[in-house]
């Protein structure tokens, strides 16, 4: 047989490196596509959307909840004519509904000035210079509602736009739409600054999504969670007993599946197992804040004498890391000040200075930090509290609770900077323009991901449920 008729099953001279990869590109590539495959197969077993209605605009969310109810008209909603009726009596004024505690006072001005900040002009408090300094880059949503006005109802309804225990919550209902971009990290991620809201881990409870999308709570410090970094003296001796537990569920998995498909509860427990396992390597290194210049440490507020600002600065900047590794719903819970949360109803001076110092620079770093990265538009950036607080006085020093009308932004991916969306009475005590409820800020918030809150739902119950329920509309004034 002449060489131009050879048949080829031989090779006389063995392949060079070059020629090797050249054979067996394709092979690789399809070791490459079986491991993303098999991962497809199994989200789409776990029962996640995974796919978007529209064009996202944003890929993570970073959620700063103002744990209390920060007051709408010491913010970011000033009201002249409270210092015009200082001292007034309420009911002489307008309608006054019951409050919490129906310890009525006087109209209260705010302890606070206002002035405008950046090229918008938009007016905000002595309270957030540092914000103030960030305007430009925020949607101020003044008409939010809630329907209730008791901490604990309350911050479920903002949390998973239900007042009930036990529904899933915003950032479980992100990461069933749409996943996580990182393997080795929970999708959602909440970082604890030390205060647990009122209704506890059931606002960042998965409901009756499956497991695997609850929220995973850290500490913002170089632990983070229990039993992150391994206790084995091996690798092996890890690997070894990982593999008989996962054994050991399979085959429990098999005796309940009966031939059909295992408990979720069951399936979740595995897969949590198997992230766990693959967190003892990403976490550590997450957590670890050595890599940062100490100019960035400087700006979020690391290095401040007021240890309530160093807490959230140190959240503010894990939260950007996060996003940074893929890491889809981040939430930030507040520092402890050594007082109360945003719930002054006495002495509002102290209490909100106290809380304003310990969030307002770390948060303006993170928007900076965000922009200078190239991250800000396609993370989107929540400040909220549950609810407001009432333009007059419970007592003589502090503000009762008000659902009916309080203040919160929005900033980055999709959301038009420099903007004021909805109108107060000349109280700031009621909506008289562009009312929303939380439904409406969910349902913004699934729209800049690329979901669309009415499409996005799991069958519950015997009806297909979502995060807005029946309610909901994209807020598109605050849209860019």
């Amino acid at each position: 047989m002449t060489p131009t008729h050879h048949c080829r099953r031989f090779r006389p001279l063995p392949l060079s490196r070059r020629g090797l990869l050249q054979q067996a590109s394709c092979g690789f590539g399809g070791i490459a596509a079986a491991a993303l495959l098999h991962r497809d197969a199994a989200r789409a077993a776990s029962g996640v959307v995974d796919t978007l209605h529209h064009p996202a605009r944003a890929t993570s969310v970073i959620f700063l909840y103002m744990d209390g109810g920060v007051s709408q008209v010491d913010s970011f909603d000033p009201k002249p004519r409270l210092a015009q009726d200082a001292g007034k009596d309420p009911h002489s004024l307008f309608k006054v509904d019951a409050t919490q505690f129906n310890n009525v006072g006087t109209v209260l001005p705010s302890p606070w000035q206002f002035k405008p900040y950046g090229k918008s002009g938009i007016p905000v408090s002595d309270l957030f210079p540092h914000i103030g300094g960030v305007v430009d880059e925020l949607a101020v949503i003044r008409s939010m509602t809630s329907e209730f006005p008791e901490h604990t109802n309350a911050n479920y309804f903002l949390h998973t736009g239900s007042g009930l225990q036990g529904r899933p919550s915003m950032g479980a209902w992100t990461t069933y739409g749409l996943g996580s971009e990182n393997d080795e990290l929970p999708g959602y991620m909440v970082l604890n600054g030390g205060l647990i809201p009122p209704g506890g881990l059931d606002n960042f409870t998965n409901g009756f999504l499956p497991a695997t999308y609850q929220g995973s709570v850290v500490k913002p410090n170089a632990v983070g969670l229990a039993n992150v970094r391994p206790r084995e003296k091996s690798p092996a001796q890890q690997q070894a007993k990982l593999d008989l537990a996962r054994r050991l569920d399979e085959r429990f998995a098999r005796r309940l599946a009966g031939g059909g498909r295992p408990p979720d509860a069951l399936e979740s427990a595995i897969a949590n197992q198997e992230l766990a396992y693959r967190m003892q390597t990403e976490v550590p290194e997450l957590l670890d804040l050595a890599g940062e210049t100490a100019t960035t440490k400087r700006a979020y507020g690391l290095e401040s004498r007021y240890e309530p600002t160093r807490i959230f600065g140190t959240e503010c900047l894990l939260a950007r890391r996060m996003v940074e590794r893929g890491v889809r719903f981040v939430e930030l819970t507040c520092p402890k000040v050594g007082g109360d949360r945003w719930d002054q109803h006495n002495n509002l001076k102290d209490g909100h200075e106290n809380n304003a110092r310990a969030v307002d620079q770390p948060i303006a770093a993170l928007i900076r930090d965000l922009r200078q990265r190239g991250l800000l538009d396609s993370t989107l950036v929540v400040w909220s509290g549950e609810f407001g607080r009432t333009p007059f006085a419970q007592g003589s020093n502090g503000r009762d609770h008000n659902p009916q009308a309080f203040s919160l932004w929005l900033a980055g991916g999709g959301v038009k900077g420099g903007t004021v969306v909805g109108t107060t009475d000349d109280y700031g005590y009621r909506v008289v323009e562009k009312k929303f409820m939380i439904h409406d800020l969910h349902a913004t918030m699934l729209h800049l991901l690329g979901l669309d809150h009415e499409r996005l739902t799991y069958r519950f119950s015997g009806r297909d449920m979502r995060l807005t329920d029946v309610h909901g509309h994209v807020i598109r004034d605050a849209l860019a």
